[in-house]
Formats: C-alpha cells, sequence, structure tokens
C-alpha cells in the first residue's frame, strides 16, 4: 500500500504544493504573517481510503501539530477534484467582529478556490 500512496502523491504534488500556497496567501491576506499556518505536503501524513460506493480510492493526508493533534487534511478525490482545511484558530486581525476558526480550499486542477472559514465574535 506504501508504493500505491507514494505513486498517487507523485501523482498531485504540484496540485497539493499549489493548495497548500493557496491557503497560506489566504490567511497572509486577513492579515495574519504567512507562517501563521504550515500545511505542507512534506509535514502530512497520507493514506488512501476507499469510497464504499464507487470502490475509488480518495488519498487523505492530514496535518497534525507536535503532539499529534489533527491540524487540517487534505483529500484529494479520485476525480480529480480535492478539498482542503487547516485550523486558524485565530481573531481577525482587522475585522474584530470576527473569529476565523479555519481555512479551506477546494476545486481541482484547473480551478482552486479558497477563503477563511468564520465565525461571529462572542467578546
Amino acid at each position: 500500500m506504501t508504493s500505491d500512496v507514494n505513486e498517487r502523491i507523485g501523482h498531485v504534488r504540484a496540485l497539493g504544493e499549489s493548495i497548500c500556497n493557496a491557503l497560506c496567501q489566504e490567511v497572509f491576506k486577513s492579515g495574519l504573517p504567512v507562517n501563521r499556518i504550515d500545511p505542507s505536503l512534506q509535514r502530512a501524513q497520507f493514506k488512501l481510503s476507499r469510497d464504499v460506493y464507487d470502490g475509488s480510492y480518495a488519498l487523505i493526508g492530514t496535518w497534525s501539530d507536535p503532539r499529534g493533534h489533527k491540524q487540517g487534511e487534505i483529500l484529494f478525490h479520485s476525480d480529480g477534484t480535492f478539498f482542503a482545511e487547516y485550523d486558524v484558530i485565530s481573531e481577525h486581525p482587522t475585522k474584530p467582529q470576527w473569529f476565523i476558526e479555519a481555512v479551506t480550499a477546494w476545486g481541482n486542477d484547473q480551478q482552486l478556490k479558497s477563503e477563511l472559514r468564520l465565525l461571529p465574535s462572542v467578546s
């Protein structure tokens, strides 16, 4: 299974690096430092997960902090689409009425979209 995982990572490496960059840039646009999060492909632990409906395999990467707590996930579906999210957990630096829970990205190799997931601040 490890060789299958490594092969799939090789196929999505360029897209994955673009996704990681988009996550960082979205956080940076909010006013937080670009190094506030670290969603690099090298830090992710990857596995294949079988879809019970169609039998295809998705590649799932999980990011964890030094204590082993999950920080985020990147999911590459067999049809070429993806979804990624990474915890930010911070007050919004320029909009005090908002709290940044996470940053997300989704799309395919032709279109990549990203945004912050905001919650109303309870100050």
